[in-house]
């Protein structure tokens, strides 16, 4: 399977799909930008349930490939929606980005694979400091782990996991800043001897090598690993509040149904991921793994959020803790709850 088809094909199939609002009057235009990982299914189960459409939202989709590649499509109101980790986003407002994150939608997502040649050392009783050594021992060269550019959710669980959780030597590691599609043909190619990944990525891969092995869960690279987040930029929301509501709601009820009948939101996903190209069944796999932990609740991510932010500046790649005033708004969710 070609990664890039796959999202290319998302993207056209969704940027084609009719989608009016209740009425032209009531719609609200909402240029929305997503990362292709099932952390993102409650927007498509939403979209595809015609919640959003109740809601007044005519959606249009923009696929991209790490969430701080999108921030510039913020800074420059292109977008309206953004629905990726949220890492950068505290970023994005001290820079002057009026954005507010409205919705978790999934969290513990990024896991740790190892590919075969680095996953032979993973035995049982070696504990993975020990088996990164052994794999520099064997070869003379550092274990290549794919993940995505700094600042990113994937960038920082994976280096918080290394560093604080294994204890892993540095000079046993050379970490690779890719995109999600780079990262995925890395892997299966032999490319990188490890990554951080998402679904369906991590379905994917094992499905197409059974010796690519997970190593780590998402609460073990991370505790509380917070992950995809639904933010509005604070230009929509002023205009469009009836709108945000009905978009948090959306979700809530979007989260309910991949609990309790995921099969019902594979034809939502599989289009939004790329329609004919991956089999359903896999798309129904993906939404049920370990991997997949569907939380739209805003509360549960702002101590994480914080924890995170405060490891981006002791990796250096966050110069100080930023103030959350503002960035998160949880009387959506809160109301949704309600009624």
């Amino acid at each position: 399977m070609d990664r890039r088809q796959f999202l290319l094909a998302g993207s056209s199939l969704l940027a084609a799909a009719p989608f009016a609002g209740a009425s032209a009057q009531d719609a609200a235009p909402a240029r929305i930008g997503y990362i292709p990982v099932i952390g993102t299914a409650p927007i498509f189960v939403a979209h595809g349930e015609g919640w959003l459409k109740q809601a007044g939202i005519t959606p249009a989709f923009t696929v991209f490939e790490s969430g701080p590649h999108m921030i510039q499509a913020l800074a420059s109101g292109t977008i309206d929606l953004y629905v990726a980790g949220v890492a950068p986003l505290a970023v994005a407002r001290s820079r002057g980005v009026d954005i507010r994150v409205v919705a978790s939608t999934a969290i513990g997502e990024n896991v740790f694979v190892a590919a075969p040649a680095l996953a032979k050392f993973f035995t049982a009783g070696t504990n993975a400091a020990a088996a990164f050594k052994a794999h520099k021992a064997a070869t003379g060269k550092p274990a290549r782990l794919a993940t995505q550019p700094a600042g990113s959710v994937p960038n920082t669980v994976l280096q918080y996991w290394l560093w604080e959780v294994a204890k892993a030597d540095k000079a046993d590691i050379e970490i690779v800043p890719m995109g999600i599609d780079a990262t995925q043909q890395a892997v299966l190619a032999g490319a990188v001897e490890g990554a951080i990944v998402r679904e369906p990525a991590l379905t994917i891969i094992q499905t197409r090598n059974p010796g690519i092995k997970l190593i780590a869960g998402g609460e073990e690279v991370f505790p509380g690993q917070p992950g995809t987040v639904a933010a509005v930029s604070g230009a929509f929301a002023t205009k469009n509040g009836a709108a945000v509501q009905g978009l948090v709601s959306g979700l809530v009820k979007a989260a309910e149904l991949l609990a309790k009948t995921p099969e019902k939101a594979v034809p939502h996903v599989g289009a939004a991921l790329g329609k004919g190209i991956v089999d359903p069944a896999l798309i129904q796999k993906a939404l049920v793994s370990p991997a997949s932990r569907f939380q739209i609740d805003p509360r549960k991510i702002i101590e994480p959020a914080r924890a995170m932010q405060a490891y981006q500046v002791k990796l250096g790649s966050l110069e100080k803790e930023l103030p959350f005033d503002g960035l998160f708004e949880t009387q959506y969710y809160e109301r949704a709850l309600q009624g």
